[in-house]
């Protein structure tokens, strides 16, 4: 049982900002339907300035997705009326790329790759430290504003890659004048790597450039992504040629010829 102060929670009170601080760059909206789980992570993300929404079943949390535009969503697998499986591919396929954490009580990898493949940014397993959750999301909300900056102040509107077009404007990938359908992450891991062609990262600095984590996480989240990129992005994605392995490191990204 986690030991942390409660505040009550109801569909009445749907928002809460303990620390009376403005939060509106932060908003998190919290899925789950164990109470006091959900009451435990409501007060956490209260106490760190965040606006907090909170919903218990998978239809509430995809109406206040779509009504309230939350910054980041924290969202359990096993919701009642919809699952959080559900939930994000809805999400996902109305093109809403908000981040998303998603909480399984389950320890199965396939269903952990799962969360991923339909579209989740990452996912956390129970029972979790709810510290490294608020560290997480204070993390993913740090990527994006890092990405919407760089994407400011980005002099290039487009890479070109071979046959491959990445608009950076519009955050659209291309081959031949085909649209190629990245999940967010997969986007971010391209670009991240291809401005910087030939240069070896390893896992753990990907998880802190592109996930935005500070610390060391579960690297095979880097792992499942590049594979599932480069289905994408390579002709023949067993002996792939843009997204390249560095044996006992990482990846890189073959230098633009």
């Amino acid at each position: 049982m986690l030991n942390v102060p409660v505040v009550r929670t109801g569909r009445s009170n749907n928002t809460v900002n303990v620390s009376g601080q403005s939060a509106m760059s932060k908003r998190v909206l919290l899925v789950e339907d164990d109470p006091s789980i959900l009451a435990t992570l409501k007060y956490n993300f209260g106490t760190e300035g965040y606006e907090v929404l909170v919903a218990s079943d998978g239809a509430e949390a995809l109406t206040l997705a779509r009504s309230r535009t939350p910054n980041v969503i924290v969202l359990d697998l096993m919701l009642p009326i919809m699952s959080g499986t559900e939930v994000c591919k809805s999400l996902r396929a109305e093109g809403d790329t908000v981040p998303i954490l998603m909480l399984t009580a389950r320890t199965d990898e396939v269903d952990r790759v799962v969360g991923l493949e339909i579209g989740a940014d990452d996912y956390m397993v129970k029972p979790f430290s709810v510290r490294e959750v608020v560290a997480k999301v204070a993390a993913m909300l740090r990527r994006v504003e890092m990405l919407t900056a760089k994407g400011q102040d980005q002099p290039e509107e487009r890479l070109e890659i071979g046959d491959i077009v990445v608009d950076l404007a519009g955050r659209e990938v291309s081959r031949n004048d085909e649209v190629i359908h990245l999940r967010p992450k997969e986007y971010d891991l391209l670009v991240y790597l291809a401005l910087n062609p030939g240069r070896a990262y390893s896992r753990d600095q990907l998880l802190q450039h592109v996930w935005g984590y500070d610390y060391a996480g579960d690297t095979r989240t880097v792992d499942v992504h590049v594979r599932w990129l480069r289905q994408k992005i390579e002709e023949d994605a067993s002996a792939p040629k843009h997204v390249l392995t560095v044996r006992g490191l990482g990846y890189r990204f073959a230098p633009r010829k």
